[in-house]
């Protein structure tokens, strides 16, 4: 136990990296997500044919390979990033494509009459976004949102193979040092809290949500 304790700070410096990395795929993801389902859920054949094949690529290939082809791949048509916007470039757009896929499903969920009812009540299309479909596309998204954030704390770890100084890595640098498998057992623990503090956050905010029944 001691042990465990002592390499706690070290492991606590790599949670910042995979904090900040989750932070900014969440803020990058959601509103492009959005955007995407409004285009997805359009009358614009093109647009619509195009956003679906940047779904199916993103949500049929490995975010690792996606990693690699971002970090790697990229700098031979000349597009270079360091390694932690590689990254963050990559679990956005991956994050976004399955975003795109549940607000799509939110919106189409919502019946047209309540579309019909807001053009009799005379209300712009900013009006019925805001007062009418964005309350319940968040209450019937959520869930699945919610999921996603989950899969995303435990997807930041992958970020190790670019070399990143994230938990996961200083983790399997002290495992390989020590020669002892207690380090990834931090690595567990801190994992777990984070995701059991988040599914407290989304059950309350589900609850919350049950305002709009």
């Amino acid at each position: 136990m001691d042990y465990l304790f002592s390499i706690f700070p070290q492991l606590f410096d790599g949670m910042e990296v995979t904090f900040r990395l989750f932070g900014l795929t969440i803020i990058g993801s959601i509103p492009i997500g959005i955007i995407l389902a409004f285009v997805l859920c359009s009358r614009s054949k093109i647009f619509k044919s195009m956003i679906q094949i940047y779904v199916w690529l993103m949500r049929g290939t490995p975010l690792l390979l996606q990693l690699i082809f971002v970090f790697y791949g990229l700098p031979i048509l000349g597009i270079v990033f360091d390694r932690f916007d590689a990254a963050l470039v990559a679990f956005i757009f991956n994050y976004a494509a399955y975003f795109a896929e549940i607000f799509r499903g939110g919106i189409q969920s919502i019946p047209n009459g309540q579309y019909e009812a807001a053009r009799v009540l005379r209300l712009t299309y900013g009006q019925t976004l805001r007062k009418i479909i964005t309350p319940q596309v968040v209450k019937v998204t959520l869930p699945s949102v919610g999921n996603e954030i989950i899969n995303l704390v435990k997807d930041t770890s992958l970020v190790y193979i670019l070399g990143l100084q994230d938990v996961m890595r200083i983790g399997k640098v002290a495992m390989e040092r020590d020669v002892s498998l207690v380090p990834l057992l931090g690595v567990g623990i801190l994992y777990l809290l984070t995701i059991a503090i988040f599914t407290l956050i989304l059950r309350a905010l589900e609850k919350r949500m049950n305002y709009y029944r």
